[in-house]
């Protein structure tokens, strides 16, 4: 039985998987701060991109 539980603790105390799952969690909430900020992302790239058709068209 002892054998089991220092199994168990030693698989408690193994961090090796933890780096994806930090990972993972990163990733998660990057894209439900995408979600949430949507639109004001996208009016941004917008006026950026506009920004830069008119500085282009003075340029030409």
């Amino acid at each position: 039985m002892s054998c089991l539980k220092r199994a168990w603790i030693d698989f408690l105390k193994d961090e090796s998987g933890m780096g994806v799952v930090e990972i993972i969690l990163i990733i998660v909430v990057l894209i439900a701060m995408v979600l949430i900020f949507k639109n004001q992302i996208t009016a941004l790239v917008n006026n950026i991109w506009k920004s830069i058709n008119q500085d282009a068209k003075k340029i030409y």
